[in-house]
C-alpha cells in the first residue's frame, strides 16, 4: 500500500506526462520553417566563450568595479578607497577583467588609470543594471 506521500509523487508525475510537450505525439508541422533556424542559432564554440565571459562576471566585487569605471577612469589606490578593498585584490580583479577585455589601461607617470575597454561594455552593464532596476 502507497503512502499518502507516494500516492502525491505519482499524481505530480502523471501531471508533468500530461502537461509535458511531446515531440511524438506532435509531429514538426513545417519542416520549411524550422530548417533555417538550426543554423541561426549560436555555435558551440561561440556558446562556450560567452558562457565563459558571464561566468566571470559573476563576481560582486568585479561587477562593482565595473560600475565605479562606468563613471570615470581612476587608479588602483582610488579604487581600492572608494571600494573599501586591498589595492591587491582591486588589481588581481582588474587583470582578470583586463583578460577578458573589460577594462584597459593608460599610464601617467607613475600611476595606472583605468577604464572601461570601449562603448560595449558600458551598453552591457547599464543594459544589467537597467533590467534589474525594472519592476
Amino acid at each position: 500500500m502507497q503512502s499518502e506521500s507516494d500516492q502525491s509523487q505519482v499524481a505530480v508525475q502523471h501531471r508533468e506526462q500530461i502537461e509535458t510537450p511531446n515531440c511524438d505525439l506532435h509531429p514538426i508541422i513545417d519542416i520549411e520553417q524550422i530548417n533555417p533556424l538550426k543554423h541561426q542559432g549560436l555555435h558551440l564554440e561561440k556558446a562556450q566563450r560567452m558562457a565563459e565571459f558571464f561566468s566571470l562576471l559573476g563576481d560582486a566585487n568585479r561587477l562593482r568595479l565595473l560600475s565605479i569605471l562606468a563613471k570615470q577612469e581612476l587608479c588602483v589606490c582610488d579604487l581600492a578607497q572608494i571600494l573599501e578593498m586591498s589595492e591587491s585584490a582591486v588589481s588581481h580583479q582588474l587583470r582578470v577583467l583586463r583578460t577578458m577585455r573589460l577594462v584597459s589601461y593608460q599610464k601617467q607617470g607613475r600611476k595606472v588609470y583605468y577604464r572601461l575597454q570601449d562603448h560595449h561594455v558600458l551598453e552591457l552593464y547599464q543594459a544589467v543594471a537597467e533590467h534589474l532596476d525594472e519592476e
